[in-house]
């Protein structure tokens, strides 16, 4: 008969190996994102690689402004590369690297600028549970947008995106999005 407290071990090890794989998987994130800006400079690209400091989704109803979509928060020490690349190109062309881990996302955005050849990569990761809202505004507007800013709130650009799905490749699976509950925890489902 297991005694009390077992479970809070078994869900102690739970978290800790989820760590650990997730701890993995921002590693290869990384680790893709400088392979790539290798390429991409033998390719003769001026490239920007970002790691961001914090990746969330944001929805319309989620804040002081109704914009939406991924905002990055980047370190200061890369915000003057990143805006002087944005104010001298365009970006048109984009792609979305990403990678599902436990309930989290793991994404590498490309930008690429041809004319001034410049690729800006930013990785970022995010939980799925945030979400949601954000896939249900994108479904209804058909269009995605990046956001990048400074941990103060400093926005350093935007990025409109025209198809969502290279994003939330099966947008269906977040509508009814739920997170396991925990040991202990008990939610009724709606």
């Amino acid at each position: 008969m297991p005694e009390i407290g077992d479970e809070d071990i078994d869900y102690a090890d739970r978290i800790a190996a989820n760590a650990d794989v997730e701890k993995g998987a921002w590693k290869r994130t990384l680790d893709d994102m400088e392979a790539m800006a290798e390429e991409l400079e033998e390719e003769g690209w001026n490239v920007i690689d970002i790691p961001a400091s914090h990746t969330a989704p944001e929805n319309p109803d989620a804040g002081r402004t109704d914009r939406f979509g991924f905002v990055y928060v980047i370190p200061d020490n890369y915000a003057d590369e990143f805006s002087e690349a944005v104010e001298a190109g365009t970006f048109p062309s984009y792609q979305v690297f990403r990678q599902e881990m436990s309930s989290r996302v793991f994404m590498l955005t490309q930008y690429l600028d041809p004319d001034t050849e410049t690729a800006i990569l930013i990785a970022g990761t995010y939980e799925m549970m945030h979400a949601p809202a954000l896939v249900k505004a994108a479904m209804r507007e058909e269009e995605m947008f990046s956001h990048v800013q400074t941990i103060d709130g400093t926005v350093l650009g935007s990025f409109r995106h025209d198809d969502y799905t290279k994003f939330f490749p099966n947008p269906e699976k977040y509508e009814n999005y739920v997170v396991e509950p925990s040991v202990g925890d008990h939610h009724d489902e709606e």
